[in-house]
């Protein structure tokens, strides 16, 4: 019924929310890049030390989006995400409260069990009530403000740390618990989960609510598209009907894409600073990444609804790949602020249509599940990430090659991608173009 459904009240209410959501995620992820430096400086870290404490809301990432993920299939996608907002908002607002590197590490991994719970639900969520007519480009558009979060805490920083400290910017993330009422209130619950109750009251009333025009008898039967067969574990069917080698390939991919992201968003201004930037020229270079990484998830969506998800992806991606490295060689700081841009344009930008495509290719009911572990076993590249960027600033190796590095993990990515079997996928069956 929404595949065909004009983008009514309910479809924008949702588009909102989930905007809002990711640009909350977003700037919760994005903060650590913006108040590493001055908090090792604060803290006396060492750069190997930093990369493992940066590490730590990954490894809880990791392991939300898993849980969380998969448990939203069968909880409900609404608690799903209110719970890891809730989870995100006061662990990361506590972090300005610690003074050691332990305690600080402890409420970050605490914290990116909501980070990584909360990106399954919301890209399912989107995927099954956005028009399946222009669905990439609804997906990639919602992602762009998980970009435009980073965007806001590289201005926070700018803005607020001379004066306030690193603290602040964390005790800011506590104010989104305040959404939660209104996420529980205005957010629609998954029909696939309405209909594994059969509750016929909440599936017609969602049914009013999508297409509002059409009239509906007070005892119409409703049903949502549901499998006829079904296994009894929904991972198990990630790996069913020709998906399992698509399937490892797109973890592989999420695996690389995510290094690459924390590997930018976590070393970015230090980086810069190392090559002889001041803190808030690097930090505006951060602020670059992430307005590229907007404007590249709004693009790719847009060519992805016209020239097919994976072509537009695996495309971006290498073009992404050699602009990092060319930031390894020496040049004017307004040709490293070009090539910044287009590296989160290309690399970043195209990691919210990567979420698009893996959550359209498994079947509603197990989209959570697939998208939970496509990103929780990203996570692993997000964990190593900035742990291996710290090692090879603490071997004192030239900066440059850290470049080398991330563009080496977009080139994966890339071909993982361009591996992966379209025929099999939800999308196809549907006779929809990636």
């Amino acid at each position: 019924m929404a595949d065909d459904a004009p983008m009514g009240p309910l479809q924008k209410w949702l588009v909102a929310l989930c905007a809002l959501i990711l640009l909350i995620d977003g700037y919760d992820l994005t903060v650590i890049g913006v108040a590493l430096p001055s908090l090792m400086a604060d803290l006396k870290i060492e750069a190997g030390a930093a990369g493992v404490l940066a590490s730590a809301a990954l490894v809880g990432m990791m392991l939300g989006a898993m849980v969380l993920g998969t448990l939203a299939d069968r909880i409900g996608r609404v608690k799903a995400i209110a719970i890891s907002v809730f989870i995100f908002s006061v662990f990361t607002a506590a972090c300005g409260l610690a003074t050691d590197v332990w305690t600080f590490g402890v409420l970050r991994f605490i914290a990116g069990l909501g980070l990584g719970g909360v990106v399954p639900a919301v890209t399912a969520t989107i995927a099954e009530f956005a028009p399946r007519r222009s669905r990439s480009f609804i997906t990639t558009a919602v992602f762009a403000a998980y970009a435009l979060g980073g965007v806001l805490a590289a201005l926070l920083g700018r803005s607020l740390l001379d004066s306030f400290g690193w603290q602040i910017v964390f005790y800011l993330a506590g104010l989104p618990v305040l959404l939660i009422p209104v996420l529980l209130k205005y957010l629609p619950e998954s029909a696939a989960v309405l209909q594994s109750r059969n509750d016929q009251t909440a599936l017609r009333a969602l049914a009013r609510r999508i297409v509002p025009q059409q009239a509906l008898p007070a005892d119409a039967e409703v049903f949502a598209p549901q499998p006829q067969q079904q296994a009894k574990v929904p991972l198990a069917r990630l790996f069913q009907d020709g998906r399992g080698f698509s399937t490892v390939m797109l973890w592989v991919g999420f695996f690389s894409g995510l290094f690459m992201l924390y590997a930018l968003n976590s070393w970015l201004t230090k980086l810069m600073a190392m090559a002889g930037y001041s803190l808030k020229s690097a930090l505006m270079f951060l602020l670059l990444l992430n307005c590229g990484s907007a404007l590249g998830s709004f693009g790719s969506g847009w060519l992805a609804d016209r020239l097919g998800m994976k072509r537009v992806l695996t495309t971006m991606l290498v073009c992404g790949a050699v602009a990092t490295a060319m930031l390894a060689q020496q040049m004017s700081p307004n040709m490293v602020a070009l090539l910044v841009f287009i590296v989160g344009f290309t690399m970043s930008g195209g990691q919210g249509l990567a979420y698009a495509y893996v959550g359209q290719y498994y079947p509603v009911d197990i989209g959570a599940t697939g998208v939970g572990m496509a990103a929780g076993v990203g996570r692993i590249g997000g964990i190593a990430a900035p742990i291996i960027i710290g090692t090879l600033i603490a071997m004192e190796l030239p900066h440059a090659q850290n470049f080398y590095v991330i563009a080496a993990f977009g080139l994966l990515q890339a071909l993982a991608f361009s591996l992966i079997n379209n025929r099999v996928a939800a999308f196809s069956q549907q006779q929809q173009p990636a």
